[in-house]
């Protein structure tokens, strides 16, 4: 298991292109996302994303739960099938809840199709991945466009990498954005 730490921002387009002129080293990555649920709703309800991403055609399984604050607990395991992945992801020291919640199936509920500009980022007491992303958000047979930032903490300091967030945000002027990619898919399929 690893636990997710980062802060995300909405962003625009001229957003981005400052932040690449900025930061050169980062590199493309294609994702592909399908989020599913079981017929119940209940990885919607209990605020867990189940997800199978294409990365430049290579596909990972997460589960993400809750872990307070900014932090969300998450587990992946490459595997080219959302249910295949299920033990892997016990394995992992995923809630056992998850098998009971998949012993009848799931299904995709919302996607999202976005490119991520991404590289990390040596900065004082962390290393953080700092990540571009520009998509849509599918969901009810409707996308709808976005543009984001988000610095993830990959080692070190949480206060670190988040004063680090703050100064970038407060110098673009980025406003923070507290729902996920799923939050916001799940609303566009719910309307």
């Amino acid at each position: 298991m690893g636990r997710e730490f980062e802060l995300k921002y909405a962003a625009t387009a001229a957003d981005l292109e400052k932040l690449k002129a900025r930061y050169p080293q980062l590199r493309p990555i294609a994702m592909e996302t399908t989020y599913y649920d079981n017929e119940a709703g209940d990885f919607s309800r209990l605020k867990w994303t189940f997800r199978r991403r294409m990365e430049n055609e290579k596909s990972i399984c997460t589960l993400k739960t809750p872990a307070g604050g900014w932090g969300r607990a998450e587990f992946e395991a490459e595997c080219p099938d959302i249910l295949e992945a299920v033990p892997l992801l016990l394995e992992q020291g995923a809630p056992r809840q998850l098998l009971l919640l998949t012993v009848r199936g799931v299904s995709p509920s919302c996607g999202a199709k976005f490119t991520r500009l991404a590289g990390l980022l040596e900065l004082p007491d962390c290393t953080a991945e700092l990540a571009l992303d520009e998509g849509v958000l599918l969901g009810g047979g409707r996308e709808l466009p976005f543009t984001e930032v988000e610095v993830e903490l990959k080692s070190g300091s949480e206060e670190a990498v988040t004063a680090f967030a703050e100064k970038l945000a407060a110098e673009l002027g980025l406003k923070p954005e507290h729902r996920s990619k799923v939050a916001r898919a799940r609303a566009l399929a719910e309307e």
